[in-house]
């Protein structure tokens, strides 16, 4: 009767590790899900070839699906407030410069007609 109980636990462990080891190695595809990575199907394909290549490129599908952020992409500070600000800025220079071209167009204009 114990040769049968420790049959059946070689096979459940065997079982659990085998099925521990694939789910392991879709936690980086699940990652990805979860932040709608544009190279999700990728990720999962890469991490099946994972399991045939002992989980050496599996850190690295951990970084690749962890540095995609949604609504910010792949940078690591969200940009755009700064952009914005630059663009801001840009937007009222060119309102200046123009004002300055009319005044000095006016002038040149009021100088020919003086000539």
């Amino acid at each position: 009767m114990l040769d049968y109980f420790a049959l059946f636990l070689v096979f459940f462990v065997i079982l659990v590790l085998f099925y521990g080891i694939i789910v392991v190695h879709d936690i980086p595809y699940e990652i990805a899900v979860h932040r709608q990575h544009p190279h999700q199907d990728a990720i999962h394909i890469a991490g099946w070839i994972s399991l045939f290549t002992l989980g050496a490129i599996w850190p690295f599908l951990w970084i690749w699906a962890t540095l995609y952020k949604p609504g910010i992409g792949w940078g690591m500070v969200n940009h755009s407030s700064d952009s914005e600000i630059k663009t801001s800025k840009l937007e009222l220079d060119i309102i200046e410069l123009k004002k300055q071209v009319e005044i000095l167009a006016n002038n040149q204009t009021k100088e020919n007609e003086g000539i």
